[in-house]
């Protein structure tokens, strides 16, 4: 489980801000855990959390001081932006990358938590389903829907899966499954975090691409 245990997220204080260079540095390395689900569609994934990082980014190195946090980049955005906000800047960037990293959180909690077809227990086309249900399809027209049905149907096999998370090591799969708890704990925090702030602040879009 080295690409993940690898590149943990860090502790959140208590009053859960989320500090921006930290986050920037922790999701640099989230794109490259979809190579380790083989279909080629998921490249469209990667390619837009790519995209959302980049922007954010960009806006954070601006300014490091004033955009010191994830909460901080989108109280300057709304003054910024008046009317127009939050359908900009890095704010619109952070809410389609949280969709994305939710996606990640709960294919690896379904994981986790043992979930499968039991007439096909090596597959993770139950997982995958569950993660896009919950954390994408809302936001989907028609015709991305389709393109993520077919993804399910090149979903690897669990045993391949869990390979390619470990770099290639042949690792048991309740060691790997274990690494992934360990992940998903801070991980799981930060998320959750960030999808609060979207609600506090009033940011968060309801529209399908």
């Amino acid at each position: 489980m080295a690409l993940l245990l690898e590149n943990q997220f860090k502790d959140l204080p208590p009053d859960n801000t989320v500090d921006t260079k930290l986050f920037l540095d922790a999701v640099a390395h989230i794109p490259s855990f979809f190579d380790c689900l083989g279909s080629k569609v998921f490249t469209l994934v990667k390619s837009d959390i790519n995209g959302n990082i980049t922007k954010i980014k960009a806006v954070y190195v601006k300014d490091p001081a004033r955009y010191s946090t994830l909460q901080k980049i989108l109280e300057a955005e709304k003054e910024e932006h008046g009317a127009a906000w939050p359908k900009v800047g890095a704010t619109l960037a952070l809410m389609w990358l949280k969709r994305g990293l939710r996606f990640i959180q709960i294919l690896l909690q379904s994981l986790a938590d043992g979930e499968r077809d039991e007439n096909n227990p090596n597959l993770i086309r139950v997982n995958i389903t569950k993660a896009y249900d919950d954390a994408l399809k809302r936001y989907h027209g028609w015709v991305v829907q389709k393109i993520f049905k077919a993804a399910l149907i090149a979903a690897p096999y669990k045993s391949d899966f869990l390979k390619a998370l470990s770099k290639g090591e042949d690792t048991r799969e309740e060691d790997c499954l274990a690494n992934v708890r360990q992940f998903l704990v801070n991980y799981t925090v930060t998320v959750d975090a960030i999808y609060e702030l979207f609600t506090q602040t009033d940011a968060e879009l309801d529209y399908q691409v």
